[in-house]
């Protein structure tokens, strides 16, 4: 089984995208109207803290929660899970983008549910830090997200 909390903090440059860590450099002096400026990363400042893993009555599933963070005009990055991602929106507004399907745009308040091997990408799109809770229910033999 994988140690779900040593990948979620470890493997920020190997998962960039759904994982990384980097901050948001400070912004430089800009005018009321001016979009701050945004790192090259559009991943930059995104986040993913571990809030719980079960196994699932299953053998060899887990079921695991998150609560993700992306900042203003950041996104998640192009991603995959081993399995169902169940999420809510707590906060700010998303354009949940897939390969496969048209675009989704969520706010707060909003559920979603992302199929197993979905590649899909979270965009901030809002005003505010946006705050999703997510609940997977994934291949424990498999890292909870792989990059595309």
């Amino acid at each position: 089984m994988f140690d779900r909390r040593h990948l979620l903090r470890a493997s920020g440059s190997a998962a960039a995208g759904a994982l990384g860590a980097a901050a948001l450099p400070a912004p430089a002096a800009a005018s009321r109207t001016a979009r701050p400026p945004v790192a090259s990363d559009p991943t930059a400042g995104v986040t993913r803290t571990l809030l719980q893993e079960h196994p699932s009555p299953a053998d060899g599933w887990e079921a695991v929660q998150t609560l993700v963070r992306i900042p203003r005009h950041q996104e998640s990055g192009r991603h995959s899970h081993p399995g169902i991602e169940v999420g809510y929106i707590v906060r700010g507004d998303v354009l949940m983008e897939f390969d496969d399907r048209p675009p989704l745009r969520l706010r707060t308040g909003d559920p979603f549910f992302i199929p197993d091997g979905a590649i899909h990408n979270a965009r901030n799109v809002g005003t505010v830090t946006t705050m999703m809770l997510s609940t997977y229910v994934v291949d424990a033999s498999k890292p909870l997200v792989t990059t595309c």
